[in-house]
């Protein structure tokens, strides 16, 4: 006996420690890595707020990516906000309301405008699938987003949300916002960055994020949006399914609260 506990009280004691420890990495390997922060190329640098969330910035720019939530949570006094569809994970009045300050300006497909109060509206473009236009000084193309499964097209109908590409100090941004694997992706050309959504129901697997990717050959591709019900897609997967050493995958931190 050792403090108190029998030799056949401390083996049950070790095969108890030993399946809780095998318990804890069954569930670690089943999370997805916490990544980095904030990721940099060139000038331009990506900062992570929560799942569909984020800003950009440059020398001379702040551009918020479907900005909800808390306000303050965002950069102050954007110059540049970009809302996708109308969905509450990608577009809050609320939010909007308190993170745009005198010189911001909105692009939103036109089912996000007619959500919105008449002080946002008289700040808000309307961009439609297929138009580009040149705003503070960056050019920005509307790409469609849309699903394809039969079971998922009502999610997403084309032509409501819109993806975007930002040309912005010579490098160019692939948004995809909420979309499945669609020809439209597929023919994007010189893309340098894709910030990529995947997780079922709604969006797309990894698999299938991974073979658009192969085809459309984007420098960097920063896997977003990858919290499903119930489970999560694995965005460190995409590396070992596309494997290409000229396309580098960079895992953010986009469920810093999980």
């Amino acid at each position: 006996m050792v403090n108190g506990l029998t030799i056949k009280d401390m083996t049950h004691l070790k095969w108890i420690n030993s399946g809780i420890l095998t318990l804890i990495g069954l569930l670690m390997n089943t999370l997805p890595a916490i990544g980095q922060t904030s990721w940099s190329l060139g000038q331009q640098e990506i900062k992570p707020v929560e799942h569909a969330s984020f800003s950009l910035h440059t020398q001379n720019q702040t551009v918020l990516v479907d900005p909800v939530g808390e306000p303050k949570r965002y950069p102050k006094n954007p110059t540049l906000i970009l809302i996708t569809d109308v969905h509450g994970d990608h577009f809050q009045s609320e939010t909007l309301v308190g993170v745009v300050g005198e010189q911001s300006r909105i692009l939103a497909p036109k089912a996000v405008y007619d959500l919105m109060p008449e002080s946002l509206q008289a700040i808000t473009k309307i961009m439609a699938n297929g138009e580009t236009l040149i705003t503070n000084g960056l050019e920005i193309t509307a790409i469609p987003m849309y699903n394809l499964r039969t079971e998922a097209v009502n999610f997403h109908t084309k032509g409501r949300g819109n993806g975007y590409v930002l040309h912005m100090d010579g490098q160019r941004w692939y948004i995809s916002g909420d979309t499945e694997d669609i020809p439209e992706m597929r023919q994007l050309k010189n893309i340098d960055v894709a910030v990529l959504c995947m997780n079922l129901p709604y969006t797309m697997t990894v698999e299938a994020a991974s073979s658009a990717i192969k085809e459309f050959k984007p420098k960097h591709v920063l896997p977003y949006h990858f919290r499903g019900k119930p489970v999560w897609e694995d965005p460190k997967k995409i590396a070992g399914l596309v494997q290409d050493p000229q396309i580098d995958v960079v895992i953010l931190d986009w469920y810093p609260n999980n």
